[in-house]
């Protein structure tokens, strides 16, 4: 353990009742966790840990059995378990008894305590990680105030690794103390003065590489930065937003995405297309800014390929002036394509004579394209006729397939600490040079995702040419099987339009935009001609295997290579003069002939380089979150995609482990906005612990903020039903004693908060599995509660007709209850969007109809979660309360049958309804008073024509019904 995880250990054991730790991130938290649990022990009662992701858990849970074997020796028993729904409720109460440390969800938890399954006393404090998502209204704060209002002697620690989050959103962090009720705000920067001892004691021996970028990436990143700027002067337009977050530093972080989504969120669903499109694009075009330094030219071109399919008719970007530059450059890192005779791709002067001498009839231009073949090795490209024109022009695909500049740096990295270690082998200085005698010698490369990973493991063990060549052909074939996908008649989409400084639409004439289409097509058909010539050739070589398998298991595996090897140099000849007539076939016969040729450039250098030995390399992704320094403890760290938070691990690594030598390599493109984000990030998370001093300094914290104040009620507001004038008319001005109000819940809604709120408002909590209705407030009042969102998509599936139906069926007063969120706008849609006609797709019209089909529907709009308790609490004033056993058996299926006075769903003879309402004379206004006035269709059949006619609403109807029910069967005779 690091010196400064005891200081902040003794800072909580200080206080009681807990406190708030905020961290810079990559400091080490999952093993101050750990260290606490060892503190713990099971006579004071159990320890639940909340909020903890998978890869948390299982961090903190290596950490501490590493811890416990250090000290104890043997087998490390009752370790912390996790407590899941698939334990039955005994199993459960046996283990909150137990006094262990338990891993526990807040909806189980919750559950328990309103259930009584938990006994409050048993539990010694709580854990909370990830406290920057913690509210008043969220599950882990209604869990903290119910153990509070009966275990004064509970403590609650809370943790948090990231800093900006706790700034966002007025006095975050004072919100966050008030929930929690803890007063202690403990801050550990990494410039703070015992971390910055600690990690700086022994620093690790760092080696700073800033590799160029090559030149169509610089263009792309030109290019995207300009779109993106263009694409925020539209934003800054909507005047919706703070102009002072709008930057394109800003703009390089996922957080940018929260920022925009912070400001705009209370008037999301009322903004146009225009705005939410130029939201959805800011965050396109970081990702465009992402990948072009993570993958390689292929893999980029496949992404932009998809974005142009996927948003070519909505995205903004699309029609910036400067976005036709990243589709061009990154086309250009991958192939080129142009005409012979324009000289575009620089072909040689002989090779243009040879052309146009030898073009006299098929065969002269096949021995043509064999000369150009062997004169220009580096290439693969495809010829075509240009039909456009009455000239035997030709267009020529050129083969580039640039590598990314930092996999030949990271070879030479490689290769450069094995150098190393054999001169110190042989100079006797190994142990030295390592440290530890027990030191594994690892290579760690740390990525930011596993495709990354998988691709440069490919890279060092194949070489890089072949990896880019095995993209290529992939991305050629992807294209063959787009080709092949069935086209759909659909209708042609309107040309689209940018908007003010994205207004890209340049005015060409008639001639050239034609000709702009033609060379688009033929090189559509030059990319499917190489793919398929690649596939033929995939598909020769998997012949030509199994031919060799034959002749190993024959004659040899000597002859059985030879013969393999012949057979693919075959294949390649054969590539001249056999795939003209498949390929005639595509396109009407314009494709005249193919020619394909490896990119054989540098393949000596890359040979060479693989003879040479590499040291053992493990690669990581930094995505998964996994600690795997102390398990490999590798020799060698190289930061291939650099991160702030994994600089901080390896930080931690060597300041724990000071006599192990540990060098470290950072690779990052030079004046790339790689660097700018790594800067940008350090930055950002000094602005926000320097806020959150601030913040503390000036913080007011109340004496009752260790929750004294709370009583056995866990009501911060009592609510009284009776109002306060009333109460002077009994004699003697006497109150009487409220009756608790209590509230019936499904268990599936404690996913959201309006049950934590319901609690703050004095109600009790009933946790049930209702099947109808997700709140019971009465016998008779059932509510069904849909969030603006879940109510669009109940529409969309039909789930809330249904719903309704169950409700009006067994409930004399069926609720909606539609919440809107406290911060959104208090309306569907603007005033522009609402029409005057009842339309398929609009959500007043839906509700409209809803309504007229269950007329004894109510409808209830609430601004809020508070809004929502007050109306509940007025619903229930003048009724009873809910009978818990009787809300469980509504609508739930039973093997007894039909029982009178029961709520079951086999006493509603949906059948008898559905045939009543079809029956002549009977319509929507009439049938429910048929229902109450008989019994039974037998019943109905024998009343008579006044007592029909009172039912029915009249005469005519009731006459259409006898009539029908008179009338006799028709005879054949």
């Amino acid at each position: 353990m690091v010196q400064f995880h005891e200081h902040i250990i003794t800072e909580l054991l200080e206080d009681s009742i807990g406190g708030l730790v905020v961290t810079s991130s990559g400091l080490g938290l999952h093993k101050l966790i750990s260290s606490l649990f060892l503190l713990h022990h099971h006579s004071q009662g159990c320890l639940l840990v909340l909020s903890a992701t998978p890869p948390q858990k299982s961090s903190i849970l290596r950490n501490y059995e590493n811890d416990i074997q250090s000290q104890i020796s043997g087998e490390v028993s009752n370790l912390p378990s996790e407590i899941t729904s698939d334990l039955p409720a005994n199993q459960r109460l046996a283990l909150y008894t137990s006094g262990g440390i338990f891993f526990i969800t807040t909806r189980i938890l919750i559950v328990d305590l309103l259930t009584h399954r938990l006994p409050t006393t048993a539990v010694a404090g709580l854990v909370i990680l990830n406290a920057h998502s913690l509210s008043d209204t969220s599950t882990e704060a209604f869990i903290v105030r119910i153990l509070r209002s009966t275990n004064r002697s509970l403590y609650v620690r809370a943790f948090s690794d990231r800093p900006h989050s706790m700034v966002s959103g007025f006095a975050k962090a004072e919100r966050t103390l008030k929930c929690l009720f803890v007063r202690k705000l403990h801050l550990w920067p990494r410039f703070q003065v015992y971390v910055s001892q600690d990690l700086e004691r022994d620093p690790p021996e760092v080696v700073d590489i800033r590799v160029p970028m090559s030149t169509y990436m610089i263009g792309i990143q030109k290019a995207v930065i300009e779109v993106m700027d263009a694409c925020l002067k539209e934003m800054r337009k909507t005047n919706k937003v703070d102009v002072e977050d709008l930057t394109v530093e800003n703009g390089l972080f996922k957080s940018f995405d929260e920022i925009v989504k912070r400001q705009l969120d209370p008037i999301w669903h009322t903004l146009g297309k225009r705005t939410k499109q130029l939201v959805s694009d800011l965050k396109t075009l970081r990702k465009l800014l992402d990948y072009l330094v993570r993958y390689d030219a292929v893999t980029y071109l496949k992404y932009l390929d998809s974005l142009r399919a996927s948003e070519s008719f909505r995205s903004v970007w699309i029609f910036a002036e400067s976005s036709y530059k990243i589709f061009e450059y990154a086309k250009k890192r991958v192939y080129h394509f142009g005409r012979t005779d324009s000289g575009k791709l620089g072909l040689s002067k002989t090779v243009s004579t040879k052309k146009r001498k030898l073009n006299d009839n098929k065969k002269d231009e096949a021995q043509q394209c064999r000369a150009v073949k062997h004169d220009i090795v580096p290439l693969v490209f495809v010829c075509l006729k240009d039909q456009s024109t009455s000239t035997e022009t030709r267009v020529v695909l050129e083969e580039v397939l640039e590598e990314p500049p930092k996999w030949k740096v990271l070879l030479d990295v490689l290769m450069e600490i094995q150098e190393e270690r054999d001169k110190h082998a042989l100079s006797g200085e190994e142990k030295d040079h390592l440290g530890d005698g027990d030191d594994n010698g690892i290579v760690l490369v740390a990525c930011k995702d596993e495709y990354s990973c998988m691709q440069l493991e490919d890279c060092i063990t194949n070489g890089s040419q072949k990896v880019m060549r095995e993209e290529w052909e992939k991305y050629l074939l992807s294209k063959v099987q787009l080709q092949a996908l069935p086209k759909r008649n659909a209708k042609k989409a309107k040309e689209p339009k940018g908007f003010g400084v994205l207004d890209g639409v340049v005015a060409s004439a008639p001639g050239k935009k034609a000709e702009v289409s033609s060379t688009s097509k033929q090189e559509h058909d030059a990319l499917l001609a190489a793919a398929s010539e690649v596939s033929k050739r995939i598909n020769k070589d998997i012949v030509g295997e199994d031919d060799n398998q034959k002749h190993v298991d024959g004659g040899g595996s000597v002859k059985g290579k030879s013969k393999g090897k012949k057979k693919k140099g075959s294949a390649g000849e054969k590539t001249n003069n056999d795939v003209a007539p498949e390929d005639d076939a595509m396109e009407g016969g314009c494709l005249n002939e193919v020619f394909l040729r490896k990119h054989n450039q540098g393949l000596n250098a890359e040979s060479s380089r693989e003879m040479k030995k590499l040291p053992p390399v493990v690669f990581y992704a930094l995505e998964s979150d996994k600690k795997i320094l102390d398990i490999l403890k590798p020799s060698t760290i190289i930061a291939y995609h650099p991160d702030i938070a994994f600089v901080r691990e390896v930080e931690m690594y060597k300041a724990e482990n000071p006599s192990r030598k540990a060098k470290v390599y950072f690779l990052f493109y030079e004046d790339s906005t790689e660097v700018q984000k790594f800067e940008a990030s350090v930055r950002r998370e000094n602005g926000a612990f320097e806020s959150l001093i601030r913040q503390k300094s000036l913080m007011m914290i109340p004496v009752d903020q260790d929750g004294r104040c709370l009583g056995l009620d866990s009501s911060n507001e009592p609510q009284s039903v009776t109002p306060q004038n009333l109460i002077t008319r009994k004699a003697g001005g006497r109150r009487e004693a409220e009756k608790e109000m209590q509230v019936i819940v499904d268990m599936r809604e404690f996913m959201s908060t309006l049950p934590n709120v319901l609690h703050q408002k004095g109600m009790r909590i009933i946790p049930v599995t209702l099947e109808v209705g997700d709140y019971i407030l009465s016998p008779l009042i059932c509510v069904e509660r849909k969030s603006i969102s879940d109510l669009f998509g109940s529409f969309a599936s039909g789930r809330l007709y249904h719903q309704v139906e169950m409700m009006s069926r067994y409930y004399r007063i069926p609720v909606l209850l539609i919440e809107f969120s406290q911060d959104k706008s208090f309306s569907f849609q603007s005033a522009g969007e609402i029409g005057d006609d009842v339309t398929p797709n609009s959500i007043i019209s839906k509700l409209s109809l809803l309504v007229l089909h269950f007329p004894r529907l109510r409808i209830i709009w609430s601004r809020s979660l508070h809004a929502t308790a007050e109306i509940f609490a007025s619903l229930k004033s003048n009724q009873d309360e809910p009978d818990e056993v009787k809300a469980i058996r509504v609508g739930v299926p039973s093997e007894e049958g039909v029982i009178e006075n029961d709520v079951r769903a086999e006493n509603y003879n949906t059948s008898a309804v559905e045939m009543l309402r079809r029956l002549p004379g009977v319509t929507d206004s009439n049938y429910r008073a048929i229902m109450d006035g008989c019994k039974s269709l037998a019943e109905l059949a024998m009343l008579p024509m006044e007592r029909l006619a009172e039912l029915m609403g009249g005469q005519k109807a009731a006459k259409m019904l006898r009539e029908f029910l008179d009338a006799k069967y028709p005879t054949l005779l």
